[in-house]
């Protein structure tokens, strides 16, 4: 027998489940075919590493849901998944009319059903296919419908990124401990990663990572290049937990920095601490987000700022490296308790970042590492 791993109580898996079915009711929806691999995991607890494969959950308006999925990975849904009810297809199938069939036995031909559009999994080839498979269903984008659900997170899983920002604290540490002059990025990115995976983190990040000229330009990642006397070093650690993140920047200098470098991180630490002030319930993003760009722009530092400045972040299976819940001058939205965003600032090569939760009577920093510009030793 397979011992159960559930990341979650079964009640809470019900709970995210009567919503869904309850908006699906309120839509008119017979059925969704949830294809994002979040919403699959979300809400019936279903994980492998091979989600990338054709797979997906079959969400009827009453009654539990049907997974489909290859069938290699049977023994991911009997430890995780908290319904029964499976289809799965072999290497040997056509895989799509074995989901066709599944789709017509489960809900019939001429449903009215949702469908996430949005879902990568779901390439151009098998949308056409399904289409052209079900002539008689009404095929309804709702690629909107469970992901805003995902952005109020419960305590449990406010928990699992507690446990993350704990290792994303053990990665900067690490990082902290291993600057200096001589020391490859891909030395350094070793000792980062290794250090998450010790403190608990599911995958080794350790993302944004980047020294010299790179340092200058978001989203660099590690390469061969080794520091120099002068480096800064732009870090952000993304360990996750559960597949739950968390994540925060720290600004680096190798070995030397100059009195103007110190004013500058000072100044960006005021502008974010100022910022993330104004979080709480009902405050529209639009003005800690002008916060940040207002005082960027009026201390010099930079001459646009057409970055966001929060996102947020949750349940996140690669490629996705956020949920699309974003600050910027045209947003719309207003914080909510349990919302988890992770806030930046970048000027001049440095960024400073926190992953803070919103609370019902402002917000948590759920990442509490020093809050500083680091110098690092000349010698390795």
């Amino acid at each position: 027998m397979v011992q159960t791993a559930y990341w979650f109580d079964r009640s809470e898996y019900l709970a995210r489940l009567a919503r869904v079915q309850a908006e699906l009711r309120r839509r008119r929806l017979d059925a969704l075919l949830a294809f994002l691999p979040e919403t699959v995991t979300w809400l019936t607890g279903y994980f492998t590493r091979g989600y990338g494969t054709f797979q997906f959950a079959i969400v009827p308006a009453d009654g539990e849901p049907t997974l489909f999925c290859r069938d290699v990975e049977e023994y991911y849904l009997d430890s995780t998944c908290v319904f029964a009810d499976r289809v799965m297809w072999s290497d040997s199938d056509d895989r799509i009319a074995v989901a066709l069939q599944a789709i017509r036995s489960r809900v019939g031909r001429s449903s009215a059903l949702g469908v996430e559009m949005n879902a990568w999994v779901l390439n151009a080839e098998r949308w056409e296919a399904i289409k052209a498979g079900l002539p008689e269903a009404r095929l309804v984008n709702q690629s909107d419908l469970v992901t805003p659900m995902r952005f109020i997170k419960s305590p449990a899983e406010i928990a699992y990124q507690r446990r993350a920002a704990k290792a994303a604290e053990a990665g900067m540490r690490a990082a902290v401990d291993c600057i200096g002059v001589g020391v490859s990025e891909r030395r350094l990115a070793a000792e980062v990663c290794a250090a998450m995976v010790r403190a608990g983190s599911d995958l080794p990040g350790p993302g944004v990572l980047s020294s010299g000229e790179r340092a200058f330009h978001l989203h660099g990642g590690y390469s061969d290049r080794v520091l120099e006397r002068g480096d800064v070093v732009q870090l952000e650690v993304t360990p996750n937990s559960r597949h739950y993140h968390a994540r925060f920047m720290r600004p680096f200098r190798v070995a030397k920095a100059t009195e103007a470098d110190h004013r500058t991180v000072e100044t960006l630490i005021r502008i974010q601490d100022a910022a993330i002030a104004e979080v709480r319930p009902g405050v529209r993003a639009r003005v800690p987000d002008a916060i940040y760009r207002d005082g960027v722009l009026s201390a010099g530092l930079r001459e646009t700022y057409t970055n966001k400045t929060f996102y947020s972040v949750g349940l996140m299976l690669q490629p996705n490296g956020g949920e699309p819940l974003e600050a910027h001058p045209q947003a719309d939205w207003s914080f909510e308790p349990g919302m988890v965003f992770h806030t930046y600032v970048l000027a001049r090569g440095f960024g400073m970042s926190e992953t803070v939760a919103v609370t019902a009577e402002g917000t948590e920093r759920l990442t509490t590492f020093p809050r500083q510009l680091f110098v690092c030793p000349a010698a390795a």
